[in-house]
């Protein structure tokens, strides 16, 4: 009780500052481009340039490219600094300036002291604006690229991880890889891909995060300065798509591992949709359940892993390394029938509820984690606000709502395998989830 009583504490004092915060945030429109200004109450300033689109942007054939042009920006010099001297200025005043890439969009961030604001701020808009691409310097970040790639592909996680994304989204935006292959960054130039990020740079694609307590007319004076040199760009869309398979499958590659690596994909609720929520609380009690029943109550893993992962393409994933995959899918398999039968206990949606809001606020506690939420909620929501509101929202939440929204989208599932063939019967997998003549709920 008196941890129950803690945790619902520390949710009332993040509840009693968000409150604070929301009467605060606003949103601007500066020469066509959102920006949204997020006052922090303190003398720490974060900027987040946001370019949507992601793995949208760009054919499977060039994937990498966004990722190694996010990098260039600072790690190649500008027209006016070389890569030394650039950071040379950001170090006297202990100040971030870097890019960066997901599945979703990019981002250009700074983070400096509101008095450095001034020193920091010209310098951020030479690394958007006036990147050089230097050739050396390109193909230092090039090889450190490959060298990333290579090290991922040998750490069986990472590479099951991949290896799921490229059969489940076969033929899709998702299937595509942020940080490329070797071969393709291989042969990336300085010149292609310093073409490929104009392309991308537009007003139409942007959206600008600030927290900071900075004056409105400040901000809005220095973006339009900045947005001056960034063309307007064809009108753009961010777009989402929903995963669905319509049977169990398999995909298995032989691997000389230790151990066996497994993962599922099932389909999962669009952000912004009003499954959303409830979805996130089910598969996070879906993940201390599933953790018990495989690890603690069974010993066949040492780490098992059920998340949902938001994006463009929404889904549910399951993860495990093991020596008995036969079992683990029969250990699965039960499982999720006692859910979808029973649904989930009205004091685990409770407990879940308190400890992913008081997980969220934690989290949110800085500049940077402010304004990553605020930029993922708008460009995958379309509301920046969910990032202020989400406490409400899921107070709303009812057993029925979680537990629904579990056999709503658990059903067919992808499964990939890589280990040793011999050890793994793919009929259990391909036999699916649901026993005793049950009936799937579709979707």
């Amino acid at each position: 009780m008196m941890k129950k009583y803690i945790i619902a504490l520390l949710v009332a004092a993040a509840i009693g500052n968000t409150a604070k915060a929301q009467k605060q945030a606003y949103e601007t429109t500066v020469d066509g481009v959102k920006v949204i200004v997020q006052p922090s109450g303190n003398d720490i300033v974060e900027v987040q340039t946001i370019i949507k689109g992601g793995v949208q942007n760009y054919p499977a054939t060039k994937a990498g490219i966004e990722s190694l042009a996010m990098s260039a920006l600072t790690e190649c010099g500008t027209l006016k600094h070389d890569k030394n001297s650039f950071k040379d200025e950001l170090d006297k005043v202990s100040a971030t300036v870097y890019g960066s890439s997901n599945k979703n969009y990019s981002v250009v961030r700074m983070n400096c002291i509101k008095g450095d604001f001034d020193i920091v701020w010209p310098l951020y808009v030479e690394a958007i604006i006036q990147p050089k691409f230097d050739e050396k310097e390109f193909t230092r970040i090039k090889q450190d690229a490959i060298n990333n790639l290579k090290q991922e592909d040998s750490q069986p996680d990472n590479a099951i991880d991949k290896y799921a994304d490229k059969v489940a989204f076969a033929g899709t935006n998702y299937a595509k890889d942020p940080s490329g292959t070797v071969p393709i960054i291989t042969a990336l130039t300085p010149a292609e891909t310093k073409a490929y990020y104009q392309s991308i740079l537009t007003k139409s694609r942007l959206v600008i995060v600030v927290v900071a307590d900075l004056d409105q007319a400040a901000i809005e004076a220095k973006v339009k300065a900045m947005l001056s040199g960034i063309k307007q760009g064809q009108s753009f869309a961010f777009k989402k798509s929903t995963f669905r398979t319509d049977k169990n499958s398999i995909a298995v590659e032989k691997r000389d591992l230790a151990t066996n690596y497994v993962e599922g994909i099932a389909s999962g609720p669009a952000a912004g949709t009003p499954d959303f929520n409830a979805f996130n609380v089910a598969m996070r009690i879906f993940s201390n359940m599933h953790f018990l029943e495989v690890r603690t109550n069974n010993g066949l893993s040492y780490a098992p892993q059920a998340w949902f992962s938001a994006g463009q393409t929404s889904t549910a994933r399951f993860s495990v390394s093991t020596t008995e995959p036969d079992k683990y899918i029969a250990v699965f398999d039960k499982l999720v029938d006692k859910i979808k039968r029973e649904g989930f206990k009205p004091e685990d949606v409770a407990d879940m509820k308190v400890t992913y809001l008081t997980g969220f606020y934690y989290k949110n506690e800085t500049n940077s984690a402010q304004a990553s939420s605020i930029a993922a909620n708008e460009v995958l929501h379309d509301n920046w606000k969910r990032s202020l509101t989400l406490v409400d929202d899921v107070k709303k939440l009812t057993p029925d709502d979680v537990s629904n929204a579990f056999r709503k989208y658990i059903n067919n599932i992808v499964w990939v395998y890589q280990g040793d063939p011999k050890k793994v019967n793919q009929l259990l997998y391909i036999n699916g989830t649901l026993h005793n003549g049950e009936n799937p709920v579709t979707h």
